[in-house]
């Protein structure tokens, strides 16, 4: 067994050095952004009531804010937290509404720029903290996951076997991790997918440490041990591979696929509203330009349509499925686009309760647990409600830290607090689905 991080054989947990210079000043590096958004705000709203729910929606609109919760400016309403990404162009504009409408605000963020640039580290201190090995408590471009993975598929070939799923809209591989012992011909799997929304880097993060903790604790892990024993788990640590590059390259807040439109000059669908269970319905756009845009049609996105065709094939044998998003800290099962009770509810909420309370263990981080559509807000075309629809009996979604003082820019000091706590949330529910959940 080769081991990751600090092995006892260093030698075969690091990268090899050709990796590392692959690293070095990758173009358009997240700090940079040509200086794109400073002076931008992120502002905090509640809206008391109706009427300032009605006419922040208007406003937002004259000023086509970006908005991080919720994520339609439909879903914002009496009382729900609404934080907005504004262009340094036009937060004099908002900031004077709000003061003439009497409407309660705190800005979270005075110049995003600055907050962007305070929350990552430099090329030069990336490529210094590498030199021991693969660093998981830095965010990783997709060449530099995608380099990690066809690693670890050479040196811990005993556990990780890598493969391919298709091509996304740009062409690149779609690639997925099987993890686990390989003992049987039958086994129960679990499917986990991160960075279904480029901007949400502590996704991609969270799946790479997970295998990082899987491969580390083996041996000397009994929980472990019984997971990669009895499971096989199958980890997408990157599902919307050309939002998540454009995301370093080019827009640091970019959610969206990267797919053209034959009428529109907004490119992209919601890859989170795009698939075929209730379609394009409560919570989805059908306007391109919109950040929900639920494509087309259902599974238009080569990366949606992928997935779905791996999981209709394996859904015999694939018995949970987990989501990893941000941001908010909650646990959410079905439905996301009802309100309605699943049938197998006592055994998820029951997983879901355990799970939230073991991740609290750690750091004390409270997270709230629930059905989506009443714990986060309703949304149609998900790929949770999708899977659970489709046969796979427990599917959950994560939205992991914070609550809105970094939003979707955790920084990196925060990467192993958020993954070390919620391992212990994944490992909870996994267990509890081996015991109990058969």
């Amino acid at each position: 067994m080769k081991f990751l991080g600090k092995p006892r054989s260093q030698r075969a947990a690091f990268l090899p050095l050709c990796l590392l210079f692959l690293k070095i000043l990758h173009p358009g590096h997240s700090h940079l952004y040509s200086s794109r958004y400073a002076g931008d705000k992120v502002i905090r709203l509640i809206p008391n009531t109706e009427e300032e729910a009605y006419a922040l929606k208007k406003i937002y609109q004259q000023l086509k804010v970006d908005l991080w919760q919720p994520s339609s400016i439909s879903q914002v309403s009496e009382g729900t937290v609404t934080d907005v990404h504004i262009p340094h162009n036009g937060s004099r504009a908002l900031l004077a509404f709000l003061q003439e409408t009497n409407i309660h605000y705190k800005i979270l963020m005075e110049d995003l720029q600055k907050v962007l640039e305070k929350g990552s580290s430099l090329p030069s201190q990336r490529s210094r903290r590498s030199v021991s090995g693969y660093n998981y408590e830095v965010y990783h471009s997709l060449e530099e996951i995608q380099n990690w993975m066809h690693h670890l598929n050479k040196t811990h070939s005993d556990l990780i076997h890598m493969f391919s799923i298709g091509k996304s809209y740009e062409g690149r591989s779609l690639f997925v991790l099987k993890l686990g012992r390989r003992s049987r011909a039958y086994k129960r799997a679990v499917w986990i997918d991160c960075g279904i929304h480029a901007r949400e880097w502590i996704g991609p993060a969270f799946c790479q440490w997970f295998v990082k903790e899987a491969l580390l604790t083996y041996r000397s892990d009994p929980t472990m041990r019984k997971m990669l024993n009895h499971l096989y788990f199958y980890i997408m640590p990157v599902f919307n591979v050309d939002g998540y590059h454009f995301s370093w390259t080019n827009d640091r807040f970019w959610r969206k696929t990267r797919s053209r439109n034959s009428r529109f000059r907004c490119r992209g669908a919601d890859a989170n509203r795009n698939w075929r269970v209730k379609w394009c319905d409560e919570g989805a756009s059908m306007h391109p330009c919109d950040d929900t845009y639920c494509g087309p049609f259902p599974e238009s996105e080569p990366e949606v349509k992928a997935v779905a065709n791996f999981l209709r094939k394996h859904k015999k044998h694939i018995r949970a499925y987990l989501s990893f998003h941000a941001y908010a800290q909650m646990l959410l099962y079905p439905y996301s686009y009802k309100y309605a009770t699943i049938p197998n509810f006592s055994c998820v909420e029951s997983a879901a309760y355990k799970a939230v309370n073991a991740l609290q263990s750690v750091y004390g981080i409270q997270y709230r647990y629930g059905p989506a559509s009443s714990t986060l807000y309703v949304s149609s075309g998900s790929s949770m409600d999708w899977a659970y629809k489709n046969g796979i009996p427990y599917t959950f979604a994560f939205e992991l830290r914070d609550t809105g003082h970094f939003g979707f820019l955790l920084p990196e000091m925060l990467i192993k607090p958020t993954c070390t706590e919620t391992m212990l949330a994944v490992k909870n529910i996994t267990m509890h689905l081996l015991r109990k959940c058969p």
